[in-house]
């Protein structure tokens, strides 16, 4: 199994993820939960459609998460 890093983002509107190596692969919800299962999804969705067109499937790089306190 090939694990994604996705970052999930709180907004006015809700929650919105981003998965820095798969460009172009993001995802929205209203809350954790739906934007968690709702990733899934877009992950599972753009590497079929990177295979099935014949591209590539990125290899998930090495991030380091750290929060910084101000």
């Amino acid at each position: 199994m090939t694990e994604y890093l996705a970052i999930y983002e709180r907004n006015s509107d809700g929650w919105w993820a981003y998965v820095p190596d798969l460009p172009g692969c993001t995802a929205a919800g209203e809350n954790r939960e739906e934007i968690e299962h709702n990733a899934r999804s877009a992950v599972a969705a753009h590497v079929e459609l990177l295979r099935s067109t014949g591209r590539p499937v990125p290899e998930p790089s090495t991030h380091d998460v750290s929060r910084i306190a101000v």
